[in-house]
């Protein structure tokens, strides 16, 4: 296991695995089109902190816990699986209820 000294190799393996694109950055550009600027410079620093919060777990072994406690790696999974299932729903209600009351989709 590594230790502190190592932590410049952590800390610099951590930035290079963030320069290239992914789906966050077309999230960010998505939402930027979208919603504007505003909405695009939120959508950057809740991707940021995403990525800091998962950094900071990393560091603090929370990640190498998950990994040796499969219940709770799998319990994870499953809360976000339907956090994910809840937001995609919560998309569809509004749409869904248009239908119902015969709104004119837009």
């Amino acid at each position: 296991m590594f230790g502190i000294s190592q932590f410049p190799l952590f800390l610099a393996a951590v930035i290079v695995l963030n320069f290239p694109p992914g789906p966050d950055i077309a999230y960010v550009a998505g939402q930027s089109i979208a919603q504007g600027r505003r909405a695009g410079l939120l959508s950057a620093l809740g991707v940021a902190l995403g990525g800091c919060m998962h950094t900071t777990a990393c560091a603090l072994g929370i990640t190498a816990l998950l990994a040796a406690s499969p219940g709770a790696f799998n319990a994870i999974k499953w809360i976000g699986a339907a956090y994910l299932m809840y937001l995609g729903l919560r998309m569809l209600w509004p749409a869904a209820a248009a239908v119902a009351r015969g709104d004119a989709a837009r």
